[in-house]
């Protein structure tokens, strides 16, 4: 998974900051980075970067839980297709906004929450899971 956006703020902690982009789409992620990588990007508002996440580090839940989720990153969407291997498989969702995501999960996942083409998920992305690039 690779977002392009521009990033929106960036709040300072005392080890890490807070990184926020605005994705082309319209929707927002947020980074948790070290200062480090803050100022070894080049990270100021207004400067373009890159958010990449790993599938794996994608968890998905059914949209109609009832539950509330202490992850930063929440993209609501549906099930646009899935590649079903032998132990997992691959789930790519569309968002609201068009934004595309790919989740990977094991197949008793994929039974026991019902995916199928058009099933209405949230994808959950820890702020920490995010890893951020600039353009050289």
């Amino acid at each position: 998974n690779q977002l392009k956006g521009i990033v929106e703020s960036i709040n300072s902690g005392a080890v890490n900051d807070e990184v926020v982009l605005h994705l082309n789409g319209g929707e927002n992620i947020t980074a948790v980075v070290t200062k480090n990588s803050v100022t070894t990007l080049g990270l100021v508002k207004g400067k373009a970067a890159i958010a990449i996440f790993k599938a794996p580090w994608v968890i998905l839940a059914s949209a109609e839980n009832g539950l509330n989720f202490s992850a930063r990153n929440q993209f609501k969407g549906n099930v646009e297709s899935l590649e079903k291997g032998s132990v997992n498989s691959i789930v790519n969702m569309v968002t609201e906004t068009g934004l595309k995501l790919s989740a990977v999960v094991t197949n008793n996942s994929v039974e026991e929450m019902q995916l199928h083409t058009g099933a209405p998920v949230i994808a959950l992305i820890k702020a920490s899971n995010v890893i951020l690039a600039t353009e050289k």
